[in-house]
């Protein structure tokens, strides 16, 4: 099992390889502008695999796509040969997802800003749904009542308890409730 430093550096240089390559020695037609973005290395340096881009439209891609799949075994030999290892990897090319990720992202990034746009406008030409400042101040409104500020005079209540109730031995007849035998 080879170490991760090893595989990356190995990583590296088969994106250099593979990149020289496919700028100077295939001259397939059907291969566009490609560019080697990433080449990832498994741990026991069996397996790499190369992702790349293609510009252009979609049949561009696919022709890109074939051309790679017929030169592979050219690339794997030359490969084999810059590197000096024992067992040259396996080479498998992979069409890189930045692209349309990318172009994903950025309508997305228009759709938020046009959200946010229409959202500031709305907010300008927004109003209060009461007072612009619904909270009291300490000072203003002092000359508020009784009856206003909700606090109720105790002896008024016990005033209006004690005519409801003559003594506390009193009982008290219920509907529904038998007569007491004391009275």
């Amino acid at each position: 099992m080879a170490d991760a430093p090893r595989a990356r550096r190995l990583a590296e240089r088969i994106q250099q390889i593979v990149a020289r390559m496919l700028d100077t020695r295939i001259k397939d037609p059907r291969l566009g502008f490609v560019t080697v973005t990433d080449v990832r290395v498994t741990g026991d340096l069996q397996n790499a695999t190369v992702f790349y881009t293609v510009l252009g439209s979609d049949e561009e891609r696919a022709a890109s796509a074939a051309a790679l799949a017929s030169a592979k075994g050219l690339i794997r030999s030359e490969v084999g040969k810059q590197t000096g290892i024992r067992l040259t990897p396996t080479l498998e090319f992979v069409p890189d997802a930045v692209p349309e990720t990318a172009a994903s992202l950025e309508e997305a990034l228009r759709e938020a800003a046009a959200r946010d746009a229409q959202l500031a406008e709305m907010a300008a030409s927004a109003t209060y749904a009461g007072e612009a400042d619904p909270y009291r101040r300490p000072g203003e409104d002092e000359d508020l009542g009784d009856e206003e500020s909700g606090d109720v005079d105790t002896g008024e209540l016990e005033d209006a308890l004690g005519d409801a109730v003559e003594s506390p031995d009193e009982a008290v007849e219920r509907p529904g409730d038998e007569p007491s035998a004391g009275r």
